[in-house]
């Protein structure tokens, strides 16, 4: 069995048929060599959060939970000859440490996630960020700092100094790294950059195309997460529909124009390019057609989950890429892997799709708002501590499945916790 992606499902896969079947049979492939919750990149980035302490290394990984671990990233794919390609590793310097491996397979899971969507807006690709990768929320917080550097500076020898950051997109992505950057620049002051003003001199600007930011939430939710950002002065714009970007500035449909030193594309995503060339059903999102038992259409031993696969619900529509559909995939082919290396026939019974709310971080104390649903027939809306409390349980659940254990999992999110409570950020 061969994972693409070491992402929330494919390391949910890899962990959990490693443990019982062992590395002969389940190899996971992947370009990173350490993992990191995504819901973290938003703290990555601010700097609230060092990469280095809450990455996962997919090797310590591998050997803990018995699974093989192949670094690069797939190139290709011979569905006839059932074989993936892995492209070579090479050093900062060009050098070659890893030629190029043809790894073979009986059963095949995409699950390489999705990547930026630009919609085709000048500048976008050129001149913003995008929070897919921990290499992402790194080159985000060194970029942050230089700015902010440049702006101590220039308040030392009596001039204007500001750091300008705008985020397109108000989803949860957007809404969760503006109240961490705003918390950011307030710690920012106490270790070095003591004449910069947090909230005047680091003007954060949300831009959202929709009449609300997280629109696809009740109005109840985003009433609450807009309420709490405005107490952190970070300025919201809604129905602002992006139509240009340049290095120093963002322009909408209107004509308005927001100056910017530092943009954050958080405004959609799409299946990664590289699908498209496998030779595999793709739609028009580039996302790999899946049927109800989400194989592949057409193939018989090619699986593809999360973000990157276009799997329908039953009664209409697809389900969302979000991280619990991810997880919930993962479980159901667990289950329908092992009975194909046990020989046993395939069960007829499809993935079904369960939405279990959403939650929605904005900030590191009490500050979560969210949204509960189908758990008790009914939809809950809850904020402050007990939010926080179970937004920090989904971090639990996900160390406990790719760690194997709940007590090194309460540990890890215990350091994790530690170090939120008394926050330093990183400065280099």
């Amino acid at each position: 069995m061969v994972f693409v992606g070491g992402g929330a499902g494919g390391l949910d896969l890899a962990c959990l048929l490693g443990r019982t079947l062992g590395a002969v049979l389940v190899t996971l492939v992947d370009q990173q060599l350490f993992h990191i919750w995504k819901p973290s990149l938003h703290e990555v980035a601010a700097g609230t959060l060092d990469i280095h302490q809450e990455g996962l290394s997919y090797e310590m990984l591998a050997h803990d939970n018995r699974f093989n671990f192949c670094l690069g990233a797939m190139t290709a794919l011979d569905s006839a000859g059932r074989t993936v390609t892995v492209a070579p590793v090479q050093d900062e310097h060009g050098e070659e440490l890893v030629p190029e491996r043809r790894l073979p397979f009986d059963s095949l899971v995409m699950a390489v996630g999705s990547t930026a969507n630009h919609f085709n807006v000048p500048g976008a690709a050129e001149h913003t960020l995008s929070l897919n990768r921990p290499a992402d929320a790194e080159l985000f917080r060194r970029r942050m700092l230089k700015l902010l550097t440049a702006a101590e500076l220039r308040k030392s020898a009596g001039n204007e100094g500001q750091v300008r950051i705008v985020i397109i997109g108000g989803g949860a992505t957007g809404v969760e790294l503006a109240a961490e950057l705003r918390e950011a620049s307030v710690v920012h002051s106490r270790y070095g950059f003591r004449r910069l003003d947090p909230n005047r001199d680091v003007r954060i600007t949300l831009l959202e195309g929709a009449a609300r930011i997280l629109a696809p939430l009740p109005e109840k939710v985003s009433d609450a997460a807009a309420q709490l950002l405005g107490e952190r002065h970070v300025a919201i714009e809604t129905n602002c529909r992006v139509a240009r970007i340049t290095p120093q500035q963002v322009e909408d449909a209107n004509g308005r124009v927001f100056d910017a030193d530092l943009v954050v594309w958080a405004a959609g995503i799409k299946a990664p390019d590289m699908l498209a060339t496998l030779g595999l059903p793709t739609n028009r999102s580039g996302q790999l057609e899946v049927q109800g038992n989400l194989q592949v259409a057409s193939q018989a031993d090619i699986f593809a989950l999360g973000d990157c696969a276009a799997c329908p619900m039953a009664g209409g529509g697809w389900v969302p890429p979000r991280a619990q559909a991810a997880h919930q995939q993962a479980s159901y082919l667990v289950a329908a892997l092992m009975r194909r290396a046990m020989g046993q026939p395939a069960r007829n019974t499809p993935y079904v799709y369960k939405d279990h709310g959403s939650l929605v971080s904005v900030g590191t104390q009490t500050s979560v708002g969210s949204l509960m649903g189908n758990l008790f027939r009914s939809t809950w809306y809850v904020q402050g501590m007990l939010a926080r409390t179970m937004y920090v349980s989904l971090h639990l659940m996900h160390h406990q499945a790719v760690l194997g254990s709940l007590r090194t999992a309460v540990l890890a999110v215990a350091r994790f916790l530690v170090k939120r409570a008394t926050p330093l950020v990183k400065l280099h």
